[in-house]
C-alpha cells in the first residue's frame, strides 16, 4: 500500500505542478463568466454606427411613419430618386434602400436593396416596423367597421401575459421557490463537466501507461512494485488532479457569485436608487433598466441557492471520482494492453460509446427526466454518473439513488478486477496485436 501511495504522490505532485494547470485552474472560471456575461452585456448594446436606411413607398402609407432608433434613421425618397440609386447606389450616400410595393398588402413582401449584405439586426427591425404599423392600420379598420365605441381599449385589456413561478413542496409540506430553468442548467452542467473531465483524465491515464510501457520505464518500475499497485496509484493520483481542479472551481465560483450578489444588491441597486433622486428622467429610465437588470442577477442567485445544494454537490464529487474509476479502469488496461495509438483508438470505441452515449441524450433526459429512459440510464452504470447528475436538480426518489450507487460500485469493483488483470499481463507485452480473444484469455490466467 505505501508503495502506491508513492506512486500515487508522483503522479499527483507531476501534474499539479505544471504552470499549464495552474494557469487554466484560475484561468478557467473567469473565462467562464467572461463569456457568460460578455455577450449579454454587448446584446444590449445598439450598434453605435449611424445608418441611414432611403424608403420609396409607392402606397403612401408608411411616410414618416418608421420608427426611429438612436443609430438608425429614415429617409424618404421620391421615384426618381429611386430609379437613380438603383442605376447607381453609391451616389446616394444611403446604408440600403426600402421599396415598399403598392400591392405590399397583398404579396405581404417588400425588397432592401444595398451593396454589401445588410445585417440581420437590421433586416428583423424593418421587418418589425412594417409589421407593426400594417397590423395597428388594420385593427384600426376593423375597429371603425365595428362601430363598438372603446373596442381599442377593450381589446388592449385582453392581452395578457402569464409568468408562471414554480414552488417545490419540501419535507413538512414547507414551499420552496423553484426555479425549471435553473435545475436544467444546473443538470446540464453537472453531467457536462463529468464526461469533459472522465474523458480528459481518463484519456491522460490512457497515455501515460502506453508512454510508460512504450520508453520500457515500466520494467524497472514492476521489478519493485506490483502491476495492480502501479495501475492503482496512477488512476487515484490522476483522479485527485481532476478533483482538486473541480474543488478550486467551485471555491472560486462560488467567491465571485457571492461578490456578484453583494455588487448587484448592494451597491449596484444602492448607487442606482440614489441617482434617481438628483437625475433627468431619461438617465432615470437608465438607471431603472439597471435596476431591472441587478433583479434578474439576484433572481438567478436565489433560485440557485433554493437549489439542495448540499445533496447536489455531495452526489456530483461521488459520481465524478466513481465515473472516473470506472472509465479511467478500462481505459488504463487499453493502454496496457496496445503499443501504438492506432490500436489504442480501435479498442477505445467500445469503452467510449456508452460516455459518448451519454452526452447525446441530455436533452431528452432534461426534457423528461422522470421518464423509464431517463430512469433505466441513469441507473446502467456505464450511464449513470451522467444522466443520475442531470436529474438529481429536479428531484429523485432516495431508492433511486441508492440502487444507482451501489450498482456503479459493484461495476466498478468488477472493472477494477478486469482491468487488474489485463494490466498485468499487457504491461509487459510488446510486438503483438492484441484482439478480444487474447484479452480473454488473459482473464482466465490464474495468479
Amino acid at each position: 500500500m505505501n508503495k502506491s501511495l508513492l506512486i500515487l504522490k508522483r503522479e499527483y505532485l507531476t501534474r499539479v505542478k505544471k504552470k499549464s494547470f495552474i494557469i487554466m485552474t484560475l484561468l478557467v472560471p473567469f473565462m467562464m463568466v467572461l463569456f457568460t456575461v460578455l455577450p449579454i452585456y454587448l446584446s444590449t448594446m445598439d450598434d453605435e454606427q449611424q445608418r441611414t436606411i432611403a424608403v420609396y413607398d409607392e402606397t403612401s402609407l408608411f411616410l414618416n411613419r418608421m420608427e426611429e432608433t438612436q443609430y438608425t434613421r429614415f429617409h424618404y425618397i421620391p421615384e426618381d430618386e429611386y430609379n437613380a440609386l438603383k442605376a447607381d447606389f453609391k451616389s446616394g450616400n444611403y446604408y440600403a434602400v426600402l421599396h415598399i410595393p403598392i400591392n405590399i398588402l397583398s404579396i405581404n413582401q417588400a425588397s432592401l436593396i444595398s451593396d454589401k449584405q445588410v445585417t440581420i439586426d437590421i433586416k428583423n427591425l424593418i421587418e418589425n416596423r412594417l409589421n407593426k404599423l400594417i397590423e395597428n392600420d388594420k385593427r384600426q379598420q376593423i375597429i371603425a367597421e365595428s362601430g363598438i365605441p372603446d373596442l381599442d381599449k377593450r381589446l388592449s385589456a385582453t392581452r395578457t401575459n402569464i409568468n408562471l413561478s414554480t414552488i417545490k413542496l419540501g419535507e413538512e409540506g414547507k414551499a420552496i421557490k423553484g426555479s425549471t430553468e435553473m435545475a436544467m442548467t444546473v443538470g446540464y452542467i453537472s453531467g457536462f463537466l463529468i464526461y469533459m473531465f472522465v474523458l480528459m483524465y481518463g484519456m491522460m491515464v490512457m497515455r501515460g501507461v502506453m508512454e510508460e510501457k512504450s520508453s520500457r520505464i515500466v520494467e524497472v518500475i514492476i521489478s519493485s512494485v506490483k502491476p495492480f499497485q502501479l495501475m492503482f496509484g496512477k488512476i487515484v493520483g490522476i483522479g485527485l488532479v481532476g478533483l482538486t481542479q473541480v474543488a478550486i472551481w467551485v471555491v472560486l465560483g462560488f467567491s465571485i457569485s457571492t461578490g456578484i450578489h453583494v455588487f448587484f444588491g448592494g451597491a449596484g441597486a444602492g448607487s442606482a436608487a440614489r441617482a434617481q433622486s438628483i437625475v433627468s428622467p431619461e438617465v432615470m429610465n437608465q438607471a431603472g433598466t439597471q435596476v431591472a437588470s441587478n433583479n434578474q442577477v439576484l433572481q438567478v442567485l436565489d433560485a440557485i441557492g433554493n437549489l439542495n445544494l448540499v445533496l447536489i454537490i455531495s452526489c456530483f464529487i461521488f459520481y465524478f471520482v466513481a465515473g472516473f474509476i470506472l472509465y479511467a479502469s478500462l481505459m488504463g488496461s487499453i493502454g496496457a494492453a496496445t503499443d501504438n495509438d492506432e490500436d489504442a483508438q480501435q479498442m477505445m470505441f467500445p469503452v467510449m460509446f456508452p460516455l459518448i452515449f451519454s452526452i447525446t441524450i441530455l436533452f431528452p433526459v432534461i426534457k423528461n427526466p422522470e421518464g423509464a429512459f431517463a430512469f433505466w440510464t441513469s441507473i446502467f452504470p456505464l450511464t449513470s454518473p451522467i444522466i443520475m447528475m442531470v436529474r438529481i436538480p429536479f428531484g429523485v426518489a432516495w431508492w433511486e439513488l441508492v440502487v444507482s450507487i451501489v450498482t456503479l460500485l459493484a461495476t466498478i469493483m468488477g472493472t477494477i478486477w478486469i482491468a487488474g488483470k489485463i494490466y498485468r499481463t499487457g504491461i509487459l507485452m510488446y510486438g503483438k496485436k492484441v484482439n478480444l480473444k487474447e484479452i480473454i484469455k488473459w482473464l482466465r490466467y490464474k495468479n
